[in-house]
């Protein structure tokens, strides 16, 4: 029997540009890359087209369903019902099935709805498969039932931010169990859904609304209110000084666009006292990393915060000890703070980088103690956060060409503690861009006949521009999170969840008063002006 032959394979992940779900598999070109370099003893690399690029990566979004929701008569609701189809392309691959789960999982929302009942099948078709995208089931349970509020709101005559403050979870309800077993930790959605009305200066649309008529356009807002789930598997972090004092954070997350490198140093600095310009982030290098489960379903600050703060903990327990070598004392008589080891009830201490420098000598440290200084940590959450949030959009539309023109774009959320104010509202503000694209114009195109895919370069699909983003304004409403010791709930995905229903909402309201009730999404100029000419033939 010839004996097994095992490869040594190093992976190193530079900036890739963000992830999205999309390249969160395995895909077969990379495993015919490692089989040719080995095959060939020479490096093989591969760069795909656009077009194979829009062909063969795995896509999201392809749902169609039927949807009913009950209310009384005072505009409480009482039951939700859906039928949906999931296209998961010619075959299921990695996480393919998570959409559908997510989907039906977080049906009800933020809403106290009694009676649910939601049920979803996987179709195949011979379209690219599709996984999780930016939300990954949430943003399709968000859009069902935001779609059927604001259908309701209109139907009964009640304003929109009404009904859903009637029927919102309350806060003392906290733990929620929803219908279908999620257990919602924390939550304020009243308070934020007020603090987004005041900063979109809710009450002044009506003059807003008639100066576009003013100008010949039509004007619509609306508003809505998401939750997402995030947070999965467990997670593993280091932190290693160097000779020299300074510490490097081996991550077992990955930092494509996040910002990690200044979050993760921004924690570190204020658990354990070292200068930012001293602390250097190490990740996506598996001859660096020993393990790590990368970046999805945001989950680095909640999950790779709370080991980093596990591995802190670590190096100041580990720092008594070497500390109280040096100072002869006891080690329960050591105490840290302002990155300073300190005997209790003197002026006698070493800072941190002292104490990290002297781990290393050479001689004079008892075996016991080893060298160096560091630290590892682990987290595992037993439940995953539910970050919420509030949107409000208000947009033009020309009624001579169907052009959309978003004016006016409010969030405040709740993502729990607030790392990085300003890299969270990056997230946020990158996550509104990508759910406004799926309402406005992205759009895979087959063709029926023959399967040939129409859109496959971007002269053909259409993706998100700074010219048709306007400045989205973002604040937060914080409660934090009883899962995870940082109290934090996920950012990343937050934003695409909300936006697409938002956007298309908007629309709709601006198109109500022509008698215009339903748009294709994605609603180009086109589906639009001709939803609009329908209407004004009939």
């Amino acid at each position: 029997m010839a004996p097994a032959r095992f490869w040594r394979i190093r992976v190193v992940a530079r900036d890739v540009g963000g992830g999205f779900g999309m390249k969160g598999n395995v895909y077969p070109e990379e495993a015919i890359v490692v089989w040719a370099a080995r095959r060939v003893g020479r490096p093989v690399k591969w760069i795909p087209s656009r077009s194979e690029a829009l062909l063969g990566d795995y896509q999201g979004r392809d749902q169609h369903v039927n949807a009913e929701l009950v209310l009384d008569a005072d505009g409480k609701f009482l039951a939700l019902r859906w039928t949906g189809s999931h296209n998961v392309g010619a075959y299921i691959e990695g996480a393919g099935a998570i959409p559908i789960l997510f989907s039906l999982k977080l049906a009800s929302t933020v809403y106290d709805i009694p009676a649910v009942a939601v049920t979803s099948s996987l179709v195949f078709t011979n379209t690219a498969p599709t996984v999780p995208y930016r939300g990954a089931g949430r943003p399709e349970a968000v859009y069902i039932m935001e779609r059927l509020v604001d259908r309701a709101a209109r139907e009964m005559r009640i304003d929109p931010a009404e009904l859903r403050k009637k029927n919102l979870i309350r806060p003392d309800t906290y733990p929620y169990e929803t219908r279908t077993g999620w257990i919602y930790d924390t939550g304020n959605y009243a308070a934020a859904l007020a603090k987004c009305q005041a900063l979109a200066d809710w009450d002044g649309y009506a003059a807003r609304r008639a100066q576009s008529e003013a100008a010949g356009k039509y004007r619509g807002r609306s508003i809505t209110y998401y939750v997402d789930n995030t947070g999965v598997f467990n997670e593993r972090m280091e932190l290693r000084f160097d000779p020299s004092g300074e510490l490097t954070i081996l991550a077992g997350t990955l930092s494509h666009g996040q910002g990690h490198e200044t979050t993760y140093a921004q924690m570190v600095a204020d658990w354990l006292g070292v200068p930012e310009d001293k602390i250097h982030l190490a990740q996506a290098d598996t001859d660096e990393v020993a393990i790590g489960r990368g970046t999805y379903a945001s989950r680095s600050m909640m999950i790779g915060g709370s080991a980093l703060r596990a591995a802190a903990d670590e190096v100041i327990e580990r720092g008594k000890r070497i500390a109280a070598h040096f100072m002869e004392a006891d080690t329960a008589d050591i105490a840290f703070a302002d990155g300073a080891f300190t005997i209790a009830g003197t002026d006698r201490s070493m800072p941190i980088i002292q104490v990290a420098q002297m781990s290393f000598i050479p001689v004079g440290l008892p075996s016991e103690l080893g060298v160096g200084l560091q630290g590892a940590g682990a987290f595992s959450p037993d439940v995953p956060t539910f970050p919420n949030g509030c949107h409000i959009c208000e947009l033009e539309i020309d009624p001579e060409t169907g052009e959309v023109a978003l004016d006016r774009y409010t969030v405040v959320d709740d993502i729990g503690t607030v790392i990085n104010p300003l890299l969270a509202k990056g997230q946020i503000q990158g996550g509104v861009a990508q759910g406004a694209g799926q309402a406005l114009i992205e759009d895979v195109v087959y063709d029926h006949d023959s399967g040939q895919l129409l859109t496959g370069s971007l002269l053909d699909y259409g993706i998100p521009r700074a010219d048709i983003v306007p400045a989205i304004t973002v604040d937060f409403s914080p409660v934090p999170s009883t899962t995870n010791p940082l109290g934090a709930k996920g950012v990343g995905e937050g934003g695409t969840v909300a936006s697409t229903p938002t956007v298309m909402n908007a629309i709709l309201d601006a198109l109500a008063p022509l008698g215009v009730t339903d748009v294709p999404m994605p609603a180009t100029a086109e589906r639009i002006w001709r939803a609009m000419r329908e209407l004004t033939r009939g």
